[in-house]
């Protein structure tokens, strides 16, 4: 089998975990493939993500690492043993590898966390708020492909119609809401939106107000959390496109600042008034 030419974020993750473990192992890419009847090649191709590797070869891995952490190495299996292609993969041809990638993070969360302070998160936006955030994109997108973008991004609450819907919890600021993005009919209808997804079983949305006197550290954040802790992603915008993160030290620090900027909002009947007044005042 070739090597992947654009391997996914999930698929890198599961090669960045393994070559984690080898390297706590204390143990060469050259040792680890000869454990598996390969060489030093096969066992970078695996850690890059460029190949896939069985279960049972996952499982053959973490046992020559001596991996003490047993639910780890369920879940790397589950994600090894993975098959079959998500409804994103559709658009493989007419969208950057991030839309993909976030679409695929949300697909296999447990829970998501997002903090947002600009705009509304997207998994939430209407098609005519989206359209306006995708036309001031610069240089300016192709009308064909604004349209993927915004196909693509309504697609993705296709995980709140889930027989077990994933559980997403908004975190917005004041100021999001007040933009204006696409005039005041398109903000009205958005903010509306807002409000029906705010009674959704498994969303929670709280409002950063404008009172708060503390400042918000995170601009722009998604927190997918995995089956284990240690699989836990954050992904951030970038000028650059999506950053995605997952070093230990990195998921602590984005741990500890979702729970300080949760601490400024308003409870879930406070927020969902903000959202209805603001909606009152357009």
């Amino acid at each position: 089998m070739p090597p992947r030419s654009y391997p996914t974020a999930r698929q890198r993750r599961l090669g960045a975990e393994l070559r984690k473990l080898r390297e706590h192992a204390g143990m060469t890419a050259r040792e680890a493939g000869e454990r598996l009847g390969g060489n030093q090649a096969q066992i970078s191709h695996i850690e890059s993500g460029r190949w896939g590797v069985s279960g049972d070869r996952v499982r053959i891995l973490t046992s020559h690492y001596s991996a003490g952490n047993a639910d780890l190495v369920t879940a790397l299996v589950g994600m090894a043993d993975e098959r079959g292609k998500g409804w994103w993969d559709e658009y493989r041809e007419a969208l950057p590898a991030d839309f993909r990638d976030i679409a695929e993070l949300e697909h296999h969360a447990t829970l998501m966390r997002t903090v947002q302070t600009v705009t509304v998160p997207g998994i939430f936006q209407t098609e005519d708020y989206a359209r306006a955030m995708f036309a001031a994109v610069v240089p300016p997108l192709p009308s064909e492909e604004i349209g993927s973008r915004i196909e693509h991004r309504v697609r993705r609450r296709v995980v709140f119609e889930r027989e077990a819907p994933l559980p997403f919890s908004a975190i917005i600021h004041e100021a999001a809401l007040r933009m204006r993005f696409g005039g005041r009919k398109v903000a009205r209808e958005q903010l509306d939106f807002l409000s029906a997804a705010s009674e959704w079983d498994s969303v929670t949305i709280r409002v950063i107000p404008f009172t708060s006197e503390l400042a918000v550290s995170a601009q722009g954040m998604l927190y997918a959390c995995g089956t284990v802790p240690e699989l836990d992603t954050v992904q951030l915008d970038s000028v650059a496109g999506s950053v995605f993160l997952d070093a230990e030290a990195q998921l602590d620090k984005y741990r500890v600042i979702y729970a300080a900027v949760e601490g400024m909002t308003l409870d879930i009947g406070e927020s969902r008034d903000l959202i209805h007044h603001i909606a009152q005042e357009l």
